[in-house]
C-alpha cells in the first residue's frame, strides 16, 4: 500500500513537475533578461559620462567661435543684400550634419526641414543639396538621391576645424553649380537640453554680381569678391558645424540619460519579477514536500 500511495502521488505530481521546470527556465530568462539589461545601462551610462566632457569642450569652442555667426551676414546685412528663393531658378541647400547616431531628432530634423523645402519648390527650379554627414545623406538619398551635389562623410568624430570647412567649401564652389540662392541647415544650440534648427542664407556669385548695393565699397574686383564669397561659405559652415556639434553632444547626453533611467525602471522591475517567480517556486516545492509526507503516513 505504502509503494501504492507513492506511484500514485508520482502520478498525481507530474503536472506539478512539468509546471516546476516551465518555472525554473522562466528564472533563466529572467536571469539573463537582467544581466542585459545591466550590461546595456553600464553603456548608457558611460557614454553620457563621454557625451558630457566632449560637450564640456563643444561647448568652449563654440563659445569662442560665437563672433562668425553674426560675422558671415554682416555683408548682406549692412549692404542690404536680399536675394528671395523666387527671384531665382538653381537653388542650393546645404545640410550640417553628423555621422554618429544615438542623439535623438538632430538628424532628422534637418532632413525633414530639407525634405519639406525640396516638396515646395515651384516648378521649373533646379535644386541641389549638399549633405554634410552620412545621416543626412542616407535621409536625402532615400527620398531624392538625384538631387545630391556632394556629400561629406566622417564627420564628427573629431571636433569640426576651419580647415575642414574649408576644404568642403572649395570643393563645393568647384563642383560647377552656379547656384544664385542657397541656405544652411543646421542645429543653434540653446542650452543642454534645448536645441533649435534654424537657416542660413548662402551668398552666391551670381546674386550679388552688378548689384548696385556694392558701391558703397571701394576696389570690389571680382576676384576679391570671389574669395571673398569663398571665406564666408567656410566661416558660415565652420559656424553651423560648431553650433551642430554642441547641439549633438548635449542631445547625446540627454538620450542617454534618459535610456540609463529606462534600464533602470526594467531593472527594477526584471527582479521584482525574478523574485516573486522564485518565491512562487520555492513555494511549490515545499508543497510537493510537506503533501509527499503527509501521503506516507
Amino acid at each position: 500500500p505504502a509503494m501504492l500511495r507513492v506511484a500514485l502521488l508520482s502520478v498525481h505530481s507530474a503536472p506539478e513537475m512539468v509546471a516546476a521546470k516551465r518555472e525554473m527556465a522562466t528564472l533563466k530568462e529572467i536571469s539573463m533578461r537582467l544581466r542585459s539589461v545591466s550590461s546595456i545601462q553600464k553603456i548608457t551610462k558611460s557614454m553620457k559620462m563621454v557625451s558630457a566632457a566632449k560637450f564640456a569642450r563643444a561647448e568652449q569652442s563654440l563659445r569662442r567661435g560665437k563672433a562668425l555667426g553674426p560675422a558671415s551676414i554682416a555683408l548682406s546685412e549692412k549692404a542690404n543684400i536680399k536675394t528671395e528663393p523666387t527671384d531665382s531658378t538653381k537653388h542650393l541647400l546645404i545640410g550640417v550634419s553628423s555621422d554618429r547616431g544615438l542623439c535623438g531628432s538632430i538628424h532628422s530634423g534637418i532632413g525633414k526641414a530639407i525634405k519639406r523645402t525640396l516638396a515646395s519648390q515651384p516648378a521649373g527650379v533646379e535644386t541641389k543639396v549638399v549633405a554634410y554627414g552620412d545621416k543626412l545623406r542616407g535621409i536625402v538619398g532615400r527620398v531624392a538621391p538625384e538631387k545630391l551635389l556632394v556629400s561629406v562623410s566622417d564627420v564628427g568624430k573629431r571636433p569640426p576645424t576651419f580647415a575642414e570647412s574649408s576644404f568642403v567649401a572649395e570643393n563645393l564652389l568647384k563642383a560647377g553649380y552656379d547656384f544664385t540662392y542657397g541656405q544652411i541647415f543646421f542645429n543653434q544650440f540653446k542650452s543642454a537640453v534645448e536645441y533649435k534648427m534654424l537657416t542660413r542664407p548662402v551668398l552666391s556669385p551670381k546674386a550679388i554680381e552688378g548689384r548696385d548695393e556694392l558701391n558703397a565699397y571701394d576696389d570690389v574686383s571680382p576676384e576679391t569678391l570671389k574669395d571673398y564669397l569663398e571665406f564666408n561659405l567656410a566661416c558660415s559652415m565652420f559656424y553651423a558645424s560648431m553650433e551642430g556639434a554642441a547641439s549633438e553632444q548635449s542631445a547625446r547626453m540627454t538620450a542617454m540619460d534618459n535610456a540609463s533611467n529606462n534600464a533602470g525602471d526594467m531593472i527594477d522591475s526584471l527582479r521584482l519579477t525574478f523574485n516573486r517567480t522564485r518565491q512562487s517556486v520555492i513555494t511549490r516545492e515545499l508543497i510537493e514536500i510537506i503533501s509527499g509526507a503527509s501521503a506516507l503516513e
